[in-house]
């Protein structure tokens, strides 16, 4: 099963930055909403073990505008834990499956488009287009 991914940063590089700076492995999950109520997108990532000092198995980084002096976008870091807990609603597209990032993330899929990232599931156009619901567990995505 393909799902189609849109990464804010490069993917490969923050996994083997991370994975030999805590000395297991991490890899990139997908690209959403850290939890229901987000209404930005961050990178989400997985290791087996809890991280030693803060408990979380999954983390988001993320960009963001608006702190700091000069306003400049800063990136940040954030546990993204809740995400097992979450659907993601999506609609098959020509190349795979696709999911809305975010509350505000409306994504055009040929005739049809999906949107509301965690918060809801919402679809407009072809709505003979195919749906599916899935979740994370252990870092992977299984039929919901």
């Amino acid at each position: 099963m393909n799902i189609n991914h849109n990464p804010l940063f490069d993917t490969a590089r923050v996994e083997k930055l991370y994975s030999e700076k805590d000395g297991v492995t991490v890899k990139y999950v997908c690209t959403s909403a850290p939890n229901e109520h987000a209404t930005y997108a961050a990178d989400i990532f997985y290791r087996e073990t809890p991280h030693p000092e803060f408990g979380n198995r999954y983390f988001g980084i993320y960009r963001a505008t608006g702190y700091g002096a000069a306003l400049e976008p800063q990136i940040f870091i954030t546990n993204a834990d809740p995400i097992e807990g979450l659907e993601f609603g999506m609609i098959e597209g020509p190349e795979g499956w696709e999911y809305s990032q975010h509350r505000h993330d409306y994504r055009q899929v040929g005739e049809c488009a999906v949107d509301g990232g965690r918060s809801y599931f919402k679809r407009a156009g072809d709505l003979s287009v195919p749906t599916k619901f899935m979740k994370v567990v252990d870092g992977v995505f299984v039929d919901g």
